[in-house]
């Protein structure tokens, strides 16, 4: 097992990797759940009519620059998130454990998804500023435009615009959202993992190795999705939101439900699904292989004292 810092750094590591292949629908599930947004089903306009197609309008308009917008801040939000998550629950799971089971190796169910969504919750607190950013850069097209429209040059000049119009509080504008739909889907998505790892294992006689972390992680990813879209849905629209079409969470529930059905919460699931089943296999399949060359790493470079209380 590696050290926090450790396991801080490879998680941050795999999560690049995988968000590198799965940004595309990211960009497409945002402009999905953009579109329409405020306006009843019979009027609202449908450019974007699923991943498929958005994908294949995107690249014809705008090119592979136009599917990848916002990666910049998608890799410094991808380190801070699943640094964290990757990083923070293990300690977190294995500190609580201690404390009420006197025991760290005890599996229990309850504290799992406490240490999961806490640990998402300390990744989203910290990238925030940057998940903003990048809504914004990927709902910008100057071909095909939806929502409310942000043409920021890049990331930085993003930040700079709106620290300049709202100081510090328009960075974190959103972070609730973001707070609630990173603390539910990292409440089942190491859980979720883990109990599918330890299930195919005893009851599939499979063994430690990339064909059993590439289903364990695709049944975890799958689960993290229907969990955490509505409340993404609601996040994508408050950190994209100028002034103050909604004052918060439940007012951008209320708005959304009421003008655009229930259903509205999970427009774009079937992008998210593309994104998030990839993304979640990568992350945690590399998560595995980049903590192994961490700690082979460590293991050269700690001094015994440390190593040992490792």
């Amino acid at each position: 097992m590696s050290t926090t810092t450790g396991s801080f750094i490879a998680g941050g590591i795999a999560a690049c990797g995988a968000v590198t292949a799965s940004h595309p629908f990211e960009t497409v599930k945002i402009r999905l759940q953009l579109q329409g947004e405020l306006q009843s089903k019979d009027v609202a306009v449908k450019k974007y009519r699923g991943v498929l197609h958005g994908v294949s309008v995107i690249a014809k308009n705008e090119g592979l620059k136009g599917l990848y917008r916002g990666i910049g801040c998608a890799y410094v939000y991808q380190i801070l998130l699943n640094g964290c998550r990757l990083g923070f629950y293990e300690p977190l799971r294995a500190s609580t454990t201690q404390l009420f089971f006197k025991d760290s190796n005890v599996q229990s169910l309850g504290v799992n998804i406490f240490s999961g969504a806490a640990s998402g919750i300390l990744g989203a607190m910290a990238g925030s500023p940057f998940f903003l950013i990048k809504t914004r850069l990927q709902s910008y097209s100057p071909a095909l435009p939806v929502g409310t429209q942000h043409n920021y040059r890049n990331a930085f000049d993003g930040v700079r615009q709106v620290y300049k119009a709202e100081g510090v509080r328009g960075l974190y504008r959103g972070m609730g959202a973001s707070m609630v739909r990173t603390g539910a889907g990292s409440s089942v998505q190491l859980p979720t993992y883990f109990f599918a790892k330890r299930r195919l294992m005893r009851h599939a006689g499979m063994e430690d190795g990339p064909a059993l972390h590439l289903l364990s992680s695709t049944c975890s990813g799958f689960v993290v999705c229907c969990v955490m879209h509505p409340p993404d849905t609601v996040m994508a629209r408050l950190y994209n939101q100028h002034g103050n079409l909604y004052s918060g969470i439940f007012d951008c529930l209320y708005k959304t439900v009421s003008t655009e059905g229930v259903l509205a919460v999970y427009k774009g699931f079937f992008a998210h699904l593309a994104r998030i089943l990839p993304h979640t296999v990568l992350t945690l399949t590399l998560a595995e292989q980049t903590n192994k060359m961490v700690r082979v790493i460590e293991n050269k470079i700690l001094p015994e004292s440390i190593k040992d209380n490792i």
